[in-house]
């Protein structure tokens, strides 16, 4: 995701100063855009590293009194499934994941546009396992047992697909997982490998510890700033596409193992209402050389912030959107956010300031 992410600054760049073959000397950075406050946007940033750091540590909690279960019931996941306790754990894991990801999500467009913090996007939120080596995460994980998956994929992936049951191989074997003894399984109804999830759980919760350690230090600056918004505003068409080979639009015959949790479309408005905040807190010294067009990115910011939330509510009262809708959908929203990155990247330019790469 993060190459996508850096070639599409690169042609937005290109576009938003014309493409002209001589290059002209950029001008020094504007007073307004120099002396821009801000502290919103890092004040932003730390109320929810914060708040997935508390989420994390709860769901390590609860996956060493998983494993712990398990580990009394000699791995036997028969016994495991026995277990009173066992359904709770997994229910209560469940309800603070939903938690964990919208606290990342909306921070992501800060976390993931800015190149001093875009790594732990790639390690939590955006990274894939090592059969895509260009953009897989650049860790393993060591279970207890002393077990090692090399580049397994990001821990939101890694949590989730255990939590639901979406991915074999982080799954107990040999036991149907009907945890309220109905005689029937239903989605949702799952019993992880408790080695795998305990040592990906503890390996989460150190990575939020760390994002937040990061935030904490990071000083963030216009340029960060610009960056972000030009860098993430355009990633609307991967993001639906996603949301299409999921199970909220292809149901049982979805190709995708995650975002099973909570539909891509609350993804997307988290992520978009991020970014409001972040051209919130620039719009000013845009202002300063051109109030006309700083309102006008600043509302078609709002509308597709707007756009994507209403589809989120539509979904959730039960429209059921269809491959084709999907599609359509991702290619509106996706010219929006390449107009709205385009005109962020040329007020970067006339205010004097170089965007990272």
């Amino acid at each position: 995701m993060r190459t996508t992410l850096l070639m599409a600054l690169v042609a937005i760049a290109f576009v938003g100063c014309g493409g002209n073959d001589e290059a002209e000397p950029a001008p020094e950075t504007t007073p307004a855009a120099s002396e821009a406050d801000l502290g919103a946007i890092k004040d932003y940033l730390l109320s929810h590293s914060a708040t997935l750091r508390e989420h994390t540590a709860a769901l390590a909690t609860d996956a060493e009194a998983y494993h712990a279960v398990a580990e009394e019931a000699g791995f036997d996941y028969e016994r495991v499934l026995a277990d009173e306790r066992v359904a709770g754990l997994i229910e209560r894991m469940q309800a603070t994941f939903r938690e964990a990801n919208p606290a990342y999500e909306e921070m992501e467009g800060v976390v993931a546009g800015v190149p001093s913090l875009a790594d732990f996007d790639v390690i939590i939120d955006a990274g894939a396992d090592k059969s895509d080596p260009e953009n897989a995460v650049p860790f393993s994980i060591k279970t207890p047992a002393g077990k090692t998956y090399e580049q397994p994929g990001n821990f939101f992936f890694l949590l989730e697909t255990s939590l639901w049951g979406t991915e074999e191989q982080f799954a107990a074997k040999s036991v149907e997982p009907d945890l309220d003894g109905d005689g029937k399984v239903t989605f949702g109804e799952a019993l992880p490998d408790a080695d795998f999830l305990v040592a990906a759980a503890r390996d989460f919760a150190d990575q939020a510890d760390e994002l937040d350690a990061a935030a904490r230090d990071w000083e963030p600056t216009p340029q960060d700033a610009f960056t972000a918004l030009v860098v993430m505003t355009p990633t609307m068409s991967e993001y639906f596409e996603a949301w299409k080979s999921s199970r909220f639009v292809a149901g049982a015959d979805a190709e995708e193992s995650s975002f099973v949790a909570a539909s891509r479309l609350q993804d997307i408005a988290d992520i978009l209402g991020g970014l409001v905040l972040v051209y919130e807190n620039v719009e000013p010294a845009i202002a300063e050389d051109d109030p006309q067009q700083a309102q006008q990115t600043g509302s078609e910011l709002k509308e597709l912030e707007s756009f994507a939330a209403g589809l989120r509510e539509e979904e959730a009262d039960g429209r059921k959107f269809t491959a084709r809708e999907a599609d359509t959908l991702g290619s509106e929203a996706q010219d929006r956010a390449e107009a709205i990155a385009g005109q962020v990247s040329q007020a970067a330019g006339r205010l004097g300031i170089t965007l990272e790469n």
